[in-house]
């Protein structure tokens, strides 16, 4: 039996998080430059999403530079942000016609021009589809989310919009940029590393880890099947216990 055959159709995470690691080491193993381990990488990122898309996941969260990547050299984060580019433009017809939604983690406003404006015509065009979530973590920390969002919590308390007995988890959820969706179900952490690097620290309270030695561009979709059929045999009690 393949790995797809023995995924459950009826028991799949509605929402699955991945930190795409590994594009600079998967280059260097192989004596290449950087940017074209990123290159590989975002070869990974179309089809991950494609299986994503079939299976019928809800939300795809995709953790593509942090607020901690322009640490970088310079010319690596330029061809990052062409490479952003070309990727937006190639396939957003794609994506507009299998009705998923491109949603933004993070602030934009440092990213060069050119690239703030394919982000914003992919975002308006596709703001109305409702098959599947892909957000896109760019210049995203969880840190910088969580106070972004007390920030306008306190803006709208100022406001009268929200009173501060009202405020509680389901309220503080709608201030993050996952507002609405569902909870985040499975973090995916390839190329050896066991840590979570500041992504979506909120929403993975309850989130089961899978960690993987696959460079992320060697992530294939036969991986992505190998993480949910583990999570579908874990024993999920939040905090309960069995019955």
């Amino acid at each position: 039996m393949s790995l797809i055959e023995k995924i459950d159709k009826t028991k799949l995470p509605a929402h699955i998080g991945i930190i795409m690691d590994g594009n600079g080491r998967w280059a260097k193993k192989r004596g290449l430059p950087r940017s074209l381990g990123h290159s590989e990488g975002a070869k990974r990122v179309v089809e991950i999403v494609e299986a994503s898309y079939k299976l019928g996941i809800k939300s795809l969260s995709l953790y593509a530079f942090s607020t901690e990547n322009w640490k970088r050299p310079k010319e690596e984060v330029s061809k990052l942000m062409d490479l952003l580019v070309f990727y937006i433009r190639n396939q957003l017809s794609i994506i507009k016609k299998n009705n998923i939604k491109i949603n933004l983690l993070g602030d934009i406003n440092p990213l060069p021009e050119k690239v703030k404006k394919e982000i914003d015509i992919a975002l308006s065009s596709t703001r109305d589809n409702d098959r599947m979530i892909l957000n896109i973590g760019l210049n995203y920390g969880g840190r910088s989310e969580i106070v972004r969002a007390t920030k306008l919590i306190y803006k709208d308390i100022e406001a009268g919009i929200l009173n501060i007995e009202n405020l509680n988890e389901g309220t503080f959820k709608e201030y993050l940029y996952t507002k609405g969706q569902e909870e985040l179900d499975l973090l995916i952490r390839p190329s050896g590393e066991l840590r979570v690097s500041n992504f979506m620290l909120y929403q993975l309270a309850y989130s089961e880890f899978w960690f993987s030695n696959v460079l992320w561009p060697d992530f294939t979709e036969e991986v992505l099947y190998e993480a949910i059929v583990d999570y579908q045999n874990r024993n999920r009690r939040f905090g309960g216990l069995n019955v």
